[in-house]
């Protein structure tokens, strides 16, 4: 392996110094010297013994392959490309070139466009149908990342225009449109939409894995580990990011943005609790167009505090919650004002703000560029018999509100985002 490196590089430097001269002479419009001619010609012949040389150790690398049982199967991957058949069998091919020097051209094939030399870190993309797989799950298994607004993102940064609107008491909404019923007026106040900016900037989210010898030998297992490990972690940081997020170097999220409306608890509450009176004051609060979208998140912790809540007395007491399985609802999550209770991780702990909350996620932005980019290094971790994996997103998310809105009759603020008091 080190051989053909130095091979590689021996020809890089061979071409460096004939390009140049015919550069320059390019340059000045003029024919070569004869000197320049002299040392081309003596590049050239030696650029010759050497691609010999790189060509005979490949193909007593392919052999060697063949012998370790590598194999040289086309399979052809679901791009229609040569490639493999499965994220496991390419590591394992990794693990191969990096431990053995045993190169399968495959992972050229795969590199898009790499095929002639990994680069001086060692570094081969992953396949890329592998990482989408992981990228969808990753969007699949995150609670709110599967729920909320996406957008494509084209460059590292991204502007937006919002509509600027706070308040509806004036009668003006949508930031500034006003319409007329022809008796209202006979002259009309001319106004003009008013709108803020919005940014986006591509944050990256890197991902790491150091992988065995022992474990790389095991395609299937690694392949199974991976598929799970990577979209779960992925998921959950980017589900934390959602609502916790600082928004310097990742998304501003729903907890930490202006766009959260915090309902206050009740006079003389208990500790750690939470009331019908909470329920009923946050359920007022939302927004009523986000409403039949939004969901509520509670920490697990929550959960024992929705059973015993009631609305009514007597005979006419009715519960305000429904486990799931139980009194006709056969969804997997319990209901409360007919809305889902999904329990994550990322919710604060009980009596504290942000340990229940009521979420529209279609109020929420999450900008992504590209896909999921994944690439190997055969050299980091090379003193332990180590390979190491590397898996990048580049995103960024924030509410598409800034602040709660002043309804156009009434004093209470609505949003699409509230939560409740600490206790």
């Amino acid at each position: 392996m080190f051989e053909i490196k130095a091979l590689r590089q021996k020809k890089t430097d061979l071409l460096a110094k004939p390009t140049a001269i015919a550069t320059l002479a390019k340059a000045e419009k003029r024919d070569l010297t004869e000197a320049e001619r002299t040392e081309c010609d003596t590049a050239l012949a030696s650029l010759k013994v050497v691609n010999a040389d790189i060509a005979r150790v490949e193909a007593l690398m392919d052999e060697e392959r063949v012998a370790a049982g590598a194999g040289a199967r086309a399979d052809i991957s679901e791009s229609g490309k040569l490639g493999f058949k499965s994220l496991g069998e390419q590591l394992t091919a990794v693990h191969q070139l990096g431990a053995r020097g045993i190169r399968d051209e495959r992972l050229f094939a795969a590199a898009q466009g790499a095929n002639e030399a990994v680069d001086s870190e060692g570094g081969i993309l992953i396949q890329p149908e592998f990482t989408e797989t992981i990228l969808k799950r990753t969007y699949e298994v995150g609670i709110l990342t599967s729920r909320i607004t996406e957008i494509p993102m084209s460059s590292n940064r991204l502007r937006l225009n919002a509509v600027d609107e706070d308040s509806r008491a004036d009668g003006q909404r949508w930031g500034g449109i006003q319409v007329y019923w022809e008796v209202e007026a006979q002259n009309y106040t001319a106004t003009k939409p008013k709108f803020r900016p919005m940014e986006m900037n591509a944050n990256k989210l890197i991902g790491m894995m150091f992988t065995t010898e022992e474990l790389l030998a095991d395609a299937p297992a690694l392949q199974s580990y991976t598929n799970q490990a990577f979209p779960d972690e992925f998921s959950f940081k980017i589900d934390d990011a959602i609502m916790n997020g600082p928004g310097a170097g990742m998304p501003l999220g729903i907890q930490t943005s202006g766009a959260v409306l915090q309902v206050a608890k009740d006079a003389g509450q208990a500790a750690k609790t939470i009331t019908t009176t909470n329920i009923l004051n946050m359920w007022s609060r939302m927004w009523a167009p986000s409403r039949r979208t939004a969901f509520w998140a509670v920490n697990q912790d929550v959960e024992p505090q929705l059973y015993p809540l009631t609305l009514g007395t007597g005979t006419a007491v009715t519960l305000l919650y429904t486990p799931p399985g139980m009194f006709g609802n056969n969804s997997p999550y319990g209901l409360l004002m007919g809305r889902p209770v999904i329990p994550i991780e990322q919710a604060a702990t009980l009596g504290t703000v942000g340990d229940i909350t009521l979420i529209d996620p279609t109020q929420y932005l999450l900008g992504k560029k590209g896909g999921l980019r994944s690439d190997s290094s055969i050299h980091v971790a090379f003193l332990t018999g180590e390979q190491a994996f590397r898996f990048m997103l580049r995103l960024d998310g924030q509410p598409t509100w800034k602040k709660p809105l002043t309804p156009k009759n009434g004093t209470n603020t609505l949003a699409p985002f509230v939560s409740l008091q600490a206790r």
